[in-house]
């Protein structure tokens, strides 16, 4: 029986995360149930148990400072992937996240360069993902909500025999909120 993979991810929610969910539906309704995200740490086997690198999250993450990603244009993954996604413009602040935390037993060699982007589908065929990211185009330059959104809670999540489900919730700034006001 192969191991169980995880990964970290940052949910996101309304209005972007409807938008999306409401695309891939149209695009692809097979992956439907997946949830709007952003990744933080692409799936990898850990270096150790579940727990220690949860532990390892809970601490790096109660130091980082929520932030704010702003969303560009719809692009793809071609030829290397069929994967149609929406840019994150300024990425500086998800690749020290992900830098961050590819640490401890959570490092590994990623197939593929670090890009921090918001996945709306990924198709089986290069010809079936160039049409989605054609309409994807059409149907997110319609759409009038903010295009930046806050990533202040990551989901640990782990793959069993090919099902995501959430492991645990690791909010950023925890220790920040709950350190003792500074005395001058």
């Amino acid at each position: 029986m192969p191991s169980s993979r995880h990964a970290l991810v940052s949910y996101v929610r309304r209005p972007v995360g409807e938008f999306v969910e409401g695309l891939r539906r149209e695009l692809h309704p097979v992956t439907a149930h997946m949830a709007a995200h952003l990744t933080v740490l692409p799936p990898r086997a850990l270096r150790g148990t579940e727990a220690a690198a949860l532990q390892f999250l809970e601490e790096a993450c109660s130091h980082i400072v929520p932030f704010d990603v702003a969303l560009g244009d719809v692009a793809t993954f071609l030829p290397r992937t069929p994967t149609v996604f929406i840019e994150v413009t300024r990425p500086s602040r998800m690749c020290q996240l992900h830098d961050q935390l590819s640490a401890n037993g959570l490092r590994c060699d990623e197939e593929w360069p670090y890009v921090p982007h918001l996945t709306i589908v990924k198709m089986e065929r290069d010809d079936q993902a160039r049409e989605a990211s054609r309409i994807a185009e059409q149907r997110w330059s319609e759409f009038r909500g903010p295009r930046e959104v806050r990533v202040d809670e990551l989901m640990f999540v782990r793959e069993d025999q090919g099902i995501w489900r959430d492991v645990a919730p690791v909010p950023l700034g925890r220790s920040l909120l709950s350190s003792p006001p500074s005395r001058k």
